[in-house]
């Protein structure tokens, strides 16, 4: 069966994601931070009946992230990489002249640098799959300026690059990086929280990126709600 790793599972998207995969068929490695937290997800995901490795630690620690592709190597590979965890790099959000250089530091290490070197970890075995992938999940604050956005907005367009090199350098991979929209998570809520508007729940989105494994289109940057067109 084809093998994912999801960063930041635990939660939000990640969780949803695996759930869909699972429920297809794949075998996974979870990452996130909470230990306890992710224990849940991966019982949940494992009911499914495929295997489940969860890993809780930081993506920002290499060896965390060279446990991730060894785990994914012992159930056969990697066939799709997903680099969902992220940082904001202030809780709530702040204008720029705000900002704390250390959270902007953080946003970059997490959403940007570990991206890259969970990337350079898997990029053998990935290589070497039947149709090897990569999704980062992206931000419309990558393109678009929203004030107290700026720091993780600037991440996640580093991001977005990123992945349109990867693409170019790596012919024989999918690589799309994704801006799911607005959902209702934790980590809108810890950057916004005095925004207690109604939000699509992740689970909406997740039909989004099953396309994308479905019909491999070229890679590049992609949009939830255009994905999402025709779907039923």
């Amino acid at each position: 069966m084809p093998v994912a790793i999801i960063t930041g599972a635990s939660k939000g998207l990640g969780r949803a994601l695996a759930e869909a995969l699972a429920a297809r068929g794949w075998d996974l490695v979870l990452d996130a931070r909470t230990p306890e937290v992710l224990k849940g997800t991966a019982a949940a995901v494992g009911a499914y009946g495929t295997r489940v490795t969860a890993l809780a630690g930081d993506v920002t620690d290499a060896g965390h992230r060279a446990g991730l592709v060894a785990a994914a190597r012992r159930l056969g590979g990697v066939d799709l990489l997903v680099s969902n965890a992220s940082a904001l790099g202030a809780e709530p959000l702040v204008r720029l002249e705000e900002l704390p250089l250390d959270g902007l530091r953080r946003a970059l290490e997490v959403n940007v640098v570990a991206a890259l070197g969970l990337v350079q970890e898997a990029l053998p075995s990935l290589r070497a799959a039947p149709a090897g992938a990569v999704l980062t999940v992206s931000s419309d604050a990558a393109a678009e300026a929203y004030e107290t956005w700026g720091g993780y907005g600037a991440s996640k367009a580093a991001l977005d690059q990123l992945a349109a090199v990867l693409g170019a350098e790596e012919p024989g991979l999918r690589v799309w990086a994704v801006d799911p929209g607005d959902m209702a998570t934790d980590l809108y809520a810890a950057a916004v929280p005095d925004d207690d508007g109604p939000r699509p729940d992740p689970v909406s989105v997740v039909p989004a990126l099953l396309r994308l494994l479905d019909e491999r289109p070229a890679g590049g940057r992609y949009g939830a709600p255009a994905l999402l067109e025709g779907v039923r």
